[in-house]
């Protein structure tokens, strides 16, 4: 099975640089990473150049112009230029553990998507995170809460059943999909713009076509560094677009990844 990481940025090359620094220290390596660029400056162009130098396998740098929070057409350009059996998706404010990718890969199962917790990086720790350019962390270490969920323990993982039912627990930063399955649904839905809702709304269309969500606790940990919450002044419309999907039961989405493909 071929796999793909998903990364989505924005501005903030100082957070990717950590998460492509712990990439290269993954247990298992993917086969390719798709960086998924909602039109950020030549500074991040800078550190995925300087990366892309230092992986064995392909980074593909998939770029749009900034036009607003346009994260779900980023998405599916990304993916559209994939050729993975299977997606891995994470934010590029999150750093993964050393075997996140390894995590995902053992616990994908067909008509299966899998999300995963994170563990919150603290504000007043980010100084030291960027001047030593931190990558690991465990229960014990400084600067994070939700402590917890810092535990690995893959047996305890399998306890968890899959649902076809949505979870409030899900994040798109720590996320898992067949491909086939993001194409039958068409992939994210590019009406919503602004913040909040893309990823949520994409399960469901999953969950509605018969793939099962299953939670992933005690493995595929990552770490969120904190940032101010980004503006959400479209949330209440792409809330709206998230009920009607629950309504309506529907799978596909119309403005989707089938125009890239």
């Amino acid at each position: 099975m071929k796999t793909a990481l998903l990364i989505s940025t924005y501005n903030w090359p100082e957070a990717l640089d950590l998460v492509l620094k712990s990439i290269l220290n993954q247990s298992q390596m993917p086969d390719e990473i798709l960086i998924a660029d909602d039109g950020s400056t030549t500074a991040t162009k800078e550190v995925i150049d300087l990366y892309g130098n230092k992986f064995k396998i392909p980074v593909i740098h998939v770029w749009q112009e900034d036009k607003g929070f346009r994260k779900s057409a980023i998405l599916n350009k990304a993916v559209a230029k994939s050729t993975a059996d299977y997606i891995i998706e994470i934010d590029g404010d999150c750093i993964p553990n050393k075997h996140f990718i390894k995590d995902h890969i053992l616990l994908s199962k067909k008509n299966h998507f899998l999300y995963g917790s994170r563990v919150n990086i603290q504000e007043s720790f980010l100084p030291k995170l960027f001047n030593k350019k931190i990558i690991d962390f465990n229960l014990f270490s400084e600067g994070i809460k939700k402590r917890t969920r810092t535990l690995r323990v893959p047996l305890f993982a399998k306890w968890y059943k899959p649902s076809p039912i949505l979870s409030r627990k899900l994040r798109g930063c720590n996320m898992s999909f067949f491909r086939e399955d993001f194409i039958k649904v068409n992939g994210y839905n590019e009406d919503f713009e602004g913040w909040g809702k893309e990823d949520s709304e994409f399960a469901l269309r999953l969950l509605n076509s018969g793939v099962f969500g299953k939670r992933i606790r005690y493995a595929g940990v990552v770490y969120h560094i904190w940032h101010k919450e980004k503006p959400k002044d479209r949330l209440a419309e792409n809330e709206q677009l998230q009920t009607l999907v629950m309504q309506t039961k529907e799978m596909r989405c119309l403005n989707g990844i089938d125009k890239y493909l």
